[in-house]
């Protein structure tokens, strides 16, 4: 299936934040992302919709200089296994190389597993675990080559 995927500024996180809510718990509201965005450099969000519904969202930000970090990403249940994710993840690539990132990062917990096999799949190589505190488990942390 075949989204379409926009890069979309602040005026669609409301739609993004629904999204969120309807994939993942707990439940964020829109000033959560607000704050994780202060301070950050190169903020993206992507939208993929399909016949003009919101179906999945893409968001990251400059970890450093050389480095872009997927922070999150979602497919609503319905969409899932239609390849959506791959085309947002793609897209997020294509951007990120556009802005002259040679690196990116994804960080996923263990039970993910789609996100663990999506990201294996994209290229992806595991180069490390962090423990996340918020969450009381181990966050898996994925880097690209973006380049060469």
């Amino acid at each position: 299936m075949d989204a379409v995927i926009d890069v979309v500024g602040a005026q669609e996180l409301p739609a993004i934040v629904d999204l969120y809510n309807q994939i993942f718990r707990p439940a964020r509201d829109i000033e959560s992302f607000r704050r994780r965005y202060l301070g950050r450099y190169n903020v993206l969000q992507m939208l993929a919709t399909v016949k003009d519904r919101p179906v999945g969202f893409f968001l990251g930000f400059e970890l450093k200089p050389t480095t872009y970090f997927a922070w999150f990403y979602g497919v609503h249940p319905d969409y899932r296994r239609r390849g959506i994710a791959t085309q947002l993840m793609e897209a997020a690539h294509d951007w990120t190389r556009q802005h002259g990132y040679e690196v990116m990062r994804v960080e996923c917990h263990n039970h993910h597993r789609a996100l663990l096999h999506l990201s294996i799949a994209l290229g992806y190589d595991i180069v490390g675990i962090r423990w996340d505190s918020d969450r009381g488990d181990n966050l898996v942390i994925f880097e690209k080559a973006l380049t060469g």
